[in-house]
């Protein structure tokens, strides 16, 4: 069996393990959380080092880019190179191919109809390609590095000039903690609202799920979620607040959309390659053989689906239906899609 490690500077609440089979070889699939500790991290990696097949790096980027500029993160780099042995993928290449193709392959798909919609990406610089795909599919896009990465009100709304910005300040900001710009450890678990007409003003909520996470307000009704790394617990969450669709770039493997730096990671392990070895291309061909495809779940069908559930058996409710059973006892049904 073959095992590939995510080690990330994010909480150990979100701790998981899957063993699956793909190509008909077993996986061991697993996520270590270090609760925002840069040196648990070293050590970790050091330890696995050539006893793994791959390790993902999670809760930070090594590579973030504009356009075919590629900028390395002091932080992510330092972890990087602790791994003499075992290929290292950050999800970066995941980013600019799987994420940009999903945000096509779903402009005009029937159940979200992403094209021309009124978009709040809350990273475009984490997220570059998505940024670029909206942007081709019409959609009214507005752009919250300032907002959540740096709290300033300060909405980016033209993606030449998130072109520009990125050009001006990726070399420095890719230089600073990256705590200072992203939330790490015990952070990813708080929930404080801010800027809530931006995301009340949107259709579809787009990005990293610790950004949309912690910002998000109490109700969210009728959004599209269009994220990965989500937990059961997530999608219960955004259940109860009334989002009515998750879309998540990565697939679901036992109740977890892992991040895109797993899947890159698990792309490694079966090729034997090294990160760089693969192109984009090289990414979504493989991906495709695998059979591996986004997740698109109507999180109100769901919820209501797991509350009948619970009531013909009797049983007390579960996660989803204790979800769906706040909102209706609040008197506050969320819109359905």
């Amino acid at each position: 069996m073959k095992r590939v490690v995510s080690v990330s500077i994010g909480s150990s609440r979100r701790n998981h393990v899957v063993v699956t089979e793909i190509m008909g070889e077993a996986f061991q699939i697993e996520r270590v959380g270090t609760d925002g500790s840069l040196a648990r991290a070293e050590e970790l990696i050091r330890k696995l080092d050539g006893k793994v097949a791959a390790f993902g790096l999670g809760g930070i980027d090594l590579y973030l880019y504009a356009g075919d500029r590629r900028y390395t993160i002091k932080d992510a780099r330092r972890l990087a190179q602790v791994a003499r042995i075992t290929p290292v993928a950050d999800g970066s290449g995941l980013k600019q191919s799987l994420e940009r193709k999903v945000v096509h392959l779903l402009a005009d798909d029937p159940r979200v109809r992403l094209r021309g919609r009124k978009v709040l990406l809350v990273s475009a610089l984490d997220r570059f390609g998505m940024a670029e795909a909206f942007t081709e599919i019409g959609a009214a896009l507005c752009m919250g590095d300032a907002m959540f990465a740096l709290g300033i009100p300060l909405p980016i709304r033209s993606f030449r000039t998130i072109r520009v910005l990125a050009r001006l300040f990726l070399p420095i900001i890719t230089q600073l903690p990256f705590e200072w710009i992203y939330p790490t450890g015990d952070k990813q678990a708080q929930n404080t609202p801010r800027f809530e007409k931006f995301f009340e003003a949107a259709e579809v909520i787009a990005g990293d799920f610790h950004y949309v996470y912690r910002y998000m307000p109490p109700r969210l009704d009728g959004k599209i979620i269009l994220t990965n790394t989500v937990t059961g617990e997530d999608r219960d969450e955004l259940a109860r607040r009334g989002a009515a669709w998750l879309i998540t770039t990565t697939p679901e493997l036992n109740g977890r959309s892992f991040g895109t730096n797993v899947l890159e990671a698990l792309l490694l392990a079966i090729t034997g390659k090294r990160s760089g070895e693969l192109s984009g291309d090289d990414y979504l061909a493989l991906l495709d053989k695998i059979g591996f495809s986004p997740r698109v779940e109507n999180l109100q069908r769901a919820a209501s689906a797991a509350l009948s559930a619970d009531a013909g058996t009797g049983d007390a409710p579960g996660r989803a239906g204790e979800a769906q059973a706040a909102v209706a006892a609040s008197g506050e049904y969320p819109k359905r899609c």
